[in-house]
């Protein structure tokens, strides 16, 4: 049986009431914090810094997937990795030199990501992809919660796979945006191992309960 990690968005979350949220995913199933940071430059939305993942990292108990959203992720590499990331993931359309990128990563002792946006194919992955531990597919224009998933996805998916097969490596495979369960089953099988869920979480009555569904529909 296949293990679908979920990675609810705290983008998402209730900032007003924020460790309330944190406190929620801890007791829940839910198996990673996502935590998108934004720079209004790289996406047209400002999300929050420093303090506010300090904050967060103090109460939450489970992995921390820090999304970096923003121009010249290096000059903040190991701000992030004081601050209590796990895995630290970088934009391929914002690292000059990737492959520097994903050094300077590992070296401050975090599992190295790469995020490419709808528009970015596979194929620019070829010569780093043993480098990644993971490939997050951006599944909707980044920059605001809450946007309809892009159908295209499921077969950008199925062509990373392809790709990881080839180069006989073990990068994980993260699908960020519009994950609801409707579509959740179809994305692991075609071979998601990570999905974020955000609004859909978080506006649920129930979002507990939802984790834990997501978790048992993806449990294939």
């Amino acid at each position: 049986m296949k293990n679908t990690i979920i990675a609810p968005s705290i983008l998402a979350a209730d900032f007003a009431n924020l460790q309330r949220d944190i406190e929620m995913i801890n007791i829940s199933e839910a198996d990673w914090f996502h935590i998108d940071i934004m720079d209004g430059v790289f996406v047209p939305n400002i999300s929050f810094g420093m303090p506010v993942l300090e904050a967060i990292t103090k109460h939450a108990r489970k992995t921390i997937d820090v999304h970096l959203m923003i121009v010249d992720p290096d000059r903040y590499i190991k701000t992030f990795a004081q601050l209590g990331s796990n895995i630290l993931t970088v934009h391929y359309e914002a690292c000059t030199h990737l492959h520097r990128t994903l050094q300077a990563i590992k070296a401050e002792g975090m599992k190295a990501g790469v995020a490419i946006n709808p528009h970015t194919s596979i194929a620019v992955l070829e010569e780093v992809i043993n480098d990644i531990d993971l490939v997050c597919i951006m599944s909707v224009n980044p920059g605001f919660g809450g946007q309809s998933f892009i159908e295209n996805t499921y077969s950008k998916i199925e062509r990373l796979k392809d790709l990881i097969i080839r180069k006989n490596t073990s990068t994980l495979i993260e699908i960020d945006g519009g994950v609801t369960n409707k579509n959740a089953k179809q994305l692991v099988e075609a071979g998601a191992n990570i999905l974020v869920a955000g609004s859909f979480v978080f506006r649920a009555e129930n979002p507990s309960q939802t984790i834990a569904e997501l978790k048992r529909a993806t449990s294939i």
